[in-house]
C-alpha cells in the first residue's frame, strides 16, 4: 500500500509539472500538487 501511495504521488507531481509548464488550467493544477503532497505525507506518517 505504501508503494502505491508513492506511485500516485509521483504521477500527480508529474501531471502538475506538465500542466504548470505546458498550459495554465487554473486551480486544478494546484489541487493535483496538494493531493500529491498529502499522499507523500500519509506515506511518511504510516511508515513512522
Amino acid at each position: 500500500m505504501r508503494g502505491l501511495l508513492y506511485i500516485i504521488a509521483v504521477i500527480l507531481i508529474i501531471g502538475w509539472a506538465i500542466g504548470f509548464f505546458a498550459y495554465s488550467a487554473g486551480s486544478v493544477i494546484h489541487i493535483l500538487l496538494v493531493i500529491a503532497i498529502i499522499a507523500l505525507l500519509l506515506g511518511v506518517i504510516r511508515r513512522a
